[in-house]
Protein backbone atom coordinates (compact mmCIF):
# COMPACT_ATOMS: atom_id res chain seq x y z
CA UNK A 1 0.00 0.00 0.00
CA UNK A 2 0.97 3.15 -0.89
CA UNK A 3 2.27 5.90 1.97
CA UNK A 4 1.38 8.90 -0.07
CA UNK A 5 -1.74 9.73 -2.02
CA UNK A 6 -2.43 11.29 -4.95
CA UNK A 7 -4.54 14.46 -4.40
CA UNK A 8 -7.35 15.35 -6.54
CA UNK A 9 -9.49 18.04 -7.88
CA UNK A 10 -12.82 18.00 -9.82
CA UNK A 11 -13.66 21.25 -11.67
CA UNK A 12 -17.56 20.95 -13.68
CA UNK A 13 -20.33 23.33 -13.79
CA UNK A 14 -23.18 20.49 -13.67
CA UNK A 15 -23.91 19.22 -9.95
CA UNK A 16 -24.47 15.74 -10.79
CA UNK A 17 -21.38 15.33 -13.07
CA UNK A 18 -19.25 16.28 -10.30
CA UNK A 19 -21.41 13.83 -7.76
CA UNK A 20 -20.20 11.01 -10.18
CA UNK A 21 -16.48 11.68 -10.50
CA UNK A 22 -16.19 12.70 -6.29
CA UNK A 23 -18.00 8.92 -5.94
CA UNK A 24 -15.60 7.22 -7.87
CA UNK A 25 -12.39 9.28 -6.79
CA UNK A 26 -13.38 8.16 -2.86
CA UNK A 27 -13.41 4.57 -3.88
CA UNK A 28 -9.90 4.35 -5.36
CA UNK A 29 -7.70 4.04 -2.14
CA UNK A 30 -4.61 6.08 -3.97
CA UNK A 31 -6.20 8.82 -4.37
CA UNK A 32 -7.80 11.90 -2.17
CA UNK A 33 -9.66 14.45 -2.75
CA UNK A 34 -8.95 17.60 -1.73
CA UNK A 35 -11.81 19.28 -3.27
CA UNK A 36 -14.82 20.07 -6.22
CA UNK A 37 -15.46 22.76 -8.02
CA UNK A 38 -18.12 24.22 -9.83
CA UNK A 39 -16.20 27.14 -11.30
CA UNK A 40 -12.02 27.61 -12.62
CA UNK A 41 -12.06 30.97 -10.17
CA UNK A 42 -13.00 28.74 -6.74
CA UNK A 43 -10.53 26.01 -8.54
CA UNK A 44 -7.47 28.39 -8.66
CA UNK A 45 -8.02 29.41 -5.21
CA UNK A 46 -7.68 26.25 -3.90
CA UNK A 47 -4.65 25.51 -6.17
CA UNK A 48 -2.72 28.16 -5.00
CA UNK A 49 -3.15 26.67 -1.46
CA UNK A 50 -3.08 23.29 -1.54
CA UNK A 51 -0.37 20.94 -3.42
CA UNK A 52 -2.32 19.21 -6.21
CA UNK A 53 -1.48 15.93 -8.21
CA UNK A 54 -4.52 15.73 -10.41
CA UNK A 55 -7.13 17.61 -12.29
CA UNK A 56 -10.24 15.79 -13.10
CA UNK A 57 -11.11 18.86 -15.46
CA UNK A 58 -14.47 19.86 -17.41
CA UNK A 59 -13.84 21.61 -20.95
CA UNK A 60 -16.99 22.94 -21.70
CA UNK A 61 -17.70 25.72 -19.08
CA UNK A 62 -19.69 29.29 -18.86
CA UNK A 63 -16.92 31.41 -17.63
CA UNK A 64 -13.71 29.54 -19.19
CA UNK A 65 -13.34 26.71 -21.57
CA UNK A 66 -11.21 24.10 -18.98
CA UNK A 67 -8.83 24.23 -21.85
CA UNK A 68 -7.97 27.65 -21.56
CA UNK A 69 -7.54 27.74 -18.09
CA UNK A 70 -5.29 24.99 -18.23
CA UNK A 71 -3.43 27.65 -20.24
CA UNK A 72 -3.30 30.17 -17.18
CA UNK A 73 -1.46 27.84 -15.15
CA UNK A 74 2.40 28.69 -14.33
CA UNK A 75 2.86 24.96 -12.83
CA UNK A 76 -0.35 22.65 -13.69
CA UNK A 77 -0.83 19.43 -12.33
CA UNK A 78 -1.86 16.95 -14.21
CA UNK A 79 -4.92 16.57 -15.90
CA UNK A 80 -7.76 14.38 -17.09
CA UNK A 81 -10.37 16.38 -19.05
CA UNK A 82 -13.72 15.17 -19.37
CA UNK A 83 -16.37 16.75 -21.69
CA UNK A 84 -19.83 15.64 -23.29
CA UNK A 85 -18.13 16.91 -26.75
CA UNK A 86 -14.98 14.72 -28.51
CA UNK A 87 -14.17 17.92 -30.55
CA UNK A 88 -12.14 19.23 -27.73
CA UNK A 89 -9.74 15.99 -28.18
CA UNK A 90 -7.25 17.38 -29.85
CA UNK A 91 -6.65 20.32 -28.34
CA UNK A 92 -6.96 18.50 -24.91
CA UNK A 93 -3.86 16.27 -25.75
CA UNK A 94 -1.94 19.09 -27.15
CA UNK A 95 -2.78 19.78 -23.18
CA UNK A 96 -0.32 17.17 -22.53
CA UNK A 97 -3.95 15.63 -20.97
CA UNK A 98 -2.81 12.14 -19.33
CA UNK A 99 -6.38 10.98 -20.56
CA UNK A 100 -9.37 12.21 -21.70
CA UNK A 101 -13.18 11.07 -20.83
CA UNK A 102 -16.16 11.40 -22.95
CA UNK A 103 -19.21 11.58 -21.08
CA UNK A 104 -21.37 10.11 -19.47
CA UNK A 105 -18.13 8.59 -17.84
CA UNK A 106 -18.09 4.66 -16.25
CA UNK A 107 -15.94 3.42 -13.56
CA UNK A 108 -14.26 1.27 -15.63
CA UNK A 109 -13.14 4.05 -17.70
CA UNK A 110 -11.98 6.03 -15.27
CA UNK A 111 -9.80 3.73 -13.73
CA UNK A 112 -8.30 3.41 -16.75
CA UNK A 113 -7.40 6.83 -17.00
CA UNK A 114 -6.59 6.59 -13.57
CA UNK A 115 -3.97 4.05 -14.48
CA UNK A 116 -2.51 5.81 -16.78
CA UNK A 117 -1.49 8.88 -14.37
CA UNK A 118 0.11 5.74 -11.87
CA UNK A 119 2.57 5.14 -14.93
CA UNK A 120 3.29 8.89 -14.84
CA UNK A 121 6.26 10.20 -12.08
CA UNK A 122 3.71 10.03 -9.35
CA UNK A 123 3.13 8.45 -5.61
CA UNK A 124 1.73 5.26 -7.02
CA UNK A 125 3.01 2.96 -10.20
CA UNK A 126 0.69 0.01 -9.09
CA UNK A 127 -2.50 -0.53 -11.57
CA UNK A 128 -6.21 -0.58 -9.75
CA UNK A 129 -8.26 -3.57 -9.66
CA UNK A 130 -12.00 -2.49 -11.57
CA UNK A 131 -13.05 -4.11 -8.14
CA UNK A 132 -12.04 -0.99 -6.35
CA UNK A 133 -15.50 0.54 -6.46
CA UNK A 134 -17.98 -0.81 -3.51
CA UNK A 135 -21.34 0.79 -3.63
CA UNK A 136 -22.14 1.86 -0.20
CA UNK A 137 -25.83 2.16 1.62
CA UNK A 138 -26.25 4.91 3.87
CA UNK A 139 -29.26 6.55 5.15
CA UNK A 140 -27.13 9.74 5.37
CA UNK A 141 -25.88 9.98 2.05
CA UNK A 142 -27.23 12.87 -0.14
CA UNK A 143 -27.32 14.41 -3.70
CA UNK A 144 -27.97 17.96 -5.03
CA UNK A 145 -30.46 18.61 -7.69
CA UNK A 146 -30.96 21.44 -9.55
CA UNK A 147 -34.52 22.99 -9.15
CA UNK A 148 -36.00 26.23 -9.01
CA UNK A 149 -32.65 28.11 -9.77
CA UNK A 150 -31.20 26.46 -6.56
CA UNK A 151 -29.00 23.21 -5.58
CA UNK A 152 -31.60 21.52 -3.22
CA UNK A 153 -30.31 18.95 -0.86
CA UNK A 154 -31.96 15.37 -1.05
CA UNK A 155 -31.16 12.55 1.77
CA UNK A 156 -31.25 9.38 -0.33
CA UNK A 157 -33.22 7.70 2.20
CA UNK A 158 -36.10 9.55 1.79
CA UNK A 159 -36.68 8.96 -1.97
CA UNK A 160 -39.22 6.83 -2.85
CA UNK A 161 -38.82 6.41 -6.64
CA UNK A 162 -37.42 8.41 -9.70
CA UNK A 163 -39.31 8.85 -12.55
CA UNK A 164 -37.67 9.92 -16.24
CA UNK A 165 -39.69 12.85 -17.68
CA UNK A 166 -38.36 12.77 -21.39
CA UNK A 167 -35.75 15.81 -20.76
CA UNK A 168 -36.44 15.91 -17.01
CA UNK A 169 -36.48 13.40 -13.95
CA UNK A 170 -39.11 13.58 -11.10
CA UNK A 171 -37.82 12.50 -7.72
CA UNK A 172 -40.21 11.65 -5.31
CA UNK A 173 -40.26 11.50 -2.02
CA UNK A 174 -41.75 11.29 1.22
CA UNK A 175 -42.28 14.52 1.47
CA UNK A 176 -41.91 16.18 -1.65
CA UNK A 177 -41.85 15.88 -5.14
CA UNK A 178 -38.84 17.69 -7.30
CA UNK A 179 -38.55 18.09 -11.15
CA UNK A 180 -35.23 19.07 -12.51
CA UNK A 181 -33.38 18.82 -16.02
CA UNK A 182 -31.42 15.25 -16.49
CA UNK A 183 -30.88 12.19 -17.32
CA UNK A 184 -32.49 9.37 -15.58
CA UNK A 185 -29.42 7.17 -16.71
CA UNK A 186 -26.74 10.15 -15.56
CA UNK A 187 -28.36 9.80 -11.74
CA UNK A 188 -28.60 6.17 -11.90
CA UNK A 189 -24.94 6.31 -11.84
CA UNK A 190 -24.84 8.72 -9.06
CA UNK A 191 -26.67 6.25 -7.10
CA UNK A 192 -25.83 3.18 -4.39
CA UNK A 193 -27.01 -0.21 -4.74
CA UNK A 194 -30.35 0.38 -2.92
CA UNK A 195 -31.68 1.88 -5.50
CA UNK A 196 -33.00 -0.41 -8.84
CA UNK A 197 -34.16 0.43 -11.99
CA UNK A 198 -37.19 -1.76 -12.91
CA UNK A 199 -38.14 0.40 -16.18
CA UNK A 200 -36.61 2.31 -18.45
CA UNK A 201 -38.87 5.43 -16.68
CA UNK A 202 -38.59 4.37 -12.91
CA UNK A 203 -36.21 3.86 -10.83
CA UNK A 204 -37.33 2.62 -7.59
CA UNK A 205 -35.87 2.57 -3.63
CA UNK A 206 -35.57 -1.34 -2.52
CA UNK A 207 -35.72 -0.07 1.05
CA UNK A 208 -39.55 1.41 -0.17
CA UNK A 209 -40.77 -1.51 -1.73
CA UNK A 210 -44.13 -2.87 0.09
CA UNK A 211 -45.18 -5.69 -2.24
CA UNK A 212 -44.62 -6.52 -5.92
CA UNK A 213 -45.61 -8.74 -9.04
CA UNK A 214 -43.74 -9.48 -12.07
CA UNK A 215 -45.49 -6.65 -13.58
CA UNK A 216 -45.71 -3.86 -10.88
CA UNK A 217 -43.96 -2.71 -7.86
CA UNK A 218 -45.81 -1.04 -4.86
CA UNK A 219 -44.53 2.06 -3.19
CA UNK A 220 -47.01 3.46 -0.64
CA UNK A 221 -49.93 4.34 -2.66
CA UNK A 222 -47.51 4.32 -6.16
CA UNK A 223 -48.27 1.55 -8.54
CA UNK A 224 -45.32 1.02 -10.52
CA UNK A 225 -44.63 -1.02 -14.02
CA UNK A 226 -41.86 -3.10 -14.10
CA UNK A 227 -40.78 -3.55 -17.89
CA UNK A 228 -39.92 -6.93 -19.32
CA UNK A 229 -36.09 -6.55 -20.11
CA UNK A 230 -35.80 -5.94 -16.18
CA UNK A 231 -37.77 -8.49 -14.68
CA UNK A 232 -35.78 -10.86 -14.44
CA UNK A 233 -33.23 -8.78 -12.44
CA UNK A 234 -35.68 -6.87 -10.43
CA UNK A 235 -37.19 -10.15 -8.44
CA UNK A 236 -33.42 -11.43 -8.37
CA UNK A 237 -32.27 -8.26 -6.20
CA UNK A 238 -35.70 -8.06 -4.59
CA UNK A 239 -35.74 -11.85 -3.29
CA UNK A 240 -32.26 -11.50 -2.27
CA UNK A 241 -33.16 -8.38 -0.28
CA UNK A 242 -35.90 -10.35 1.67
Amino acid sequence: MPDKKITCLTIDDEPPALQVMEKYIRAVPVLELVGSCANAVDALSILQKEKIDLLFLDIQMPQILGTDFMRTLANPPKVIFTTAFRKYAVEGFDLDAVDYLLKPISFERFLKAVNKVMKLNLPVTENIPLTALTKKENENEFIYLRADRKNIKINLNDILFIESLKDYIKVVTKDKTIVTKNSISSLEENLPSSFIRVHRSYIVSLNKVESFTPELIQIGKYELPISRSYRHEVEKVINQKL
